[in-house]
């Protein structure tokens, strides 16, 4: 009977304490709500690594990206005025505040040589919280 009533008992803390706090706990890990959409992840493609490299160095310097990775040798196959084309690229994978991306995206179309350059954008929705601080501290508000 005591072993039953401990067992019971022992139970109803875990739930009532500990299982929320270990639960806080990995959710201080990641960014949770709070970050939610605060962030996002813009992608481009460019024609080569070195167009890649100018648009990026601008986004870093102007504020405008914290980061800006350079995926070299990607294959887009797209229509364009009517013909199916194949075409050798870069992508770059750009790390910014939502709050950022209109501006963001004016910067590359007025730098970028395609007549017209691809820039999407997805929020971030979860990620390492401290990788998610240092966007914001990187890239300014408004």
């Amino acid at each position: 009977m005591i072993v039953n009533l401990n067992r019971k008992y022992l139970f109803t803390i875990y739930l009532s304490i500990i299982r929320p706090c270990l639960v806080m706990s990995h959710a201080n890990m990641s960014s949770g709500s709070s970050e939610a959409d605060k962030y996002s992840v813009a992608y481009v493609t460019v024609p080569s690594t070195d167009v890649g490299k100018t648009i990026g160095n601008g986004l870093v310097k102007n504020k405008l990206a914290a980061c800006v990775n350079i995926i070299p040798q990607v294959t887009s196959i797209y229509e364009w005025k009517g013909e199916i084309n194949e075409d050798s690229e870069a992508l770059l994978m750009i790390k910014t505040r939502t709050s950022h991306v209109d501006k963001l995206t004016e910067f590359v179309r007025s730098n970028h040589p395609y007549e017209v350059c691809e820039v999407i954008s997805l929020p971030i929705k979860n990620g390492n919280l401290p990788y998610l601080k240092w966007i914001g501290e990187t890239v300014p508000e408004k």
